[in-house]
């Protein structure tokens, strides 16, 4: 399968429930709506996303705590690369919270906040990719410009 196959098949596929996803973030009443469903991985029909299933409650209990407290500073991010820092340094010390729940957090808070990433960041499944597309997979973050032309279309 070639880069442009796999790029129409990610659009024809998965972006419109990514779409949906983002959008009901949108759609939340309040910033606070936002960030607990957020913080506790919990999607539009009311369960924990699939991809998530394995952080435990604990966890994803103190990171709701720590972001409601400060959702003035969530909510004064100037852009996605402010708030994804200001989330990976307010969670980064609690158990079980990766590279992944980070960039997750990051993305819907952001969908509230219209504060869309601009850069492809790194985690699990994305720095999986970028290594075997011979791309810095230990980078935190790459410049759309590194990414091969046929998979900015995402």
């Amino acid at each position: 399968m070639n880069l442009s196959s796999i790029a129409l098949a990610y659009i024809r596929d998965i972006r419109p429930q990514a779409q949906a996803e983002l959008e009901w973030f949108r759609q939340q009443p309040t910033l606070e709506s936002a960030i607990e469903h957020a913080a506790l991985a919990i999607n539009r029909k009311g369960k924990k996303y699939s991809h998530q299933w394995r952080l435990n409650k604990l966890s994803l209990e103190e990171a709701r705590q720590i972001l409601m407290m400060n959702s003035k500073a969530i909510s004064q991010a100037k852009d996605f690369d402010d708030l994804f820092a200001l989330v990976e340094g307010l969670c980064e010390r609690i158990s079980g919270i990766g590279e992944l729940y980070i960039y997750d957090t990051s993305l819907r808070m952001g969908g509230k906040l219209n504060k869309m990433p601009t850069k492809i960041y790194l985690h699990r499944g994305t720095r999986g990719g970028a290594q075997a597309l011979g791309l810095d997979s230990k980078a935190k973050a790459l410049e759309l410009s590194k990414i091969p032309l046929e998979l900015r279309k995402f």
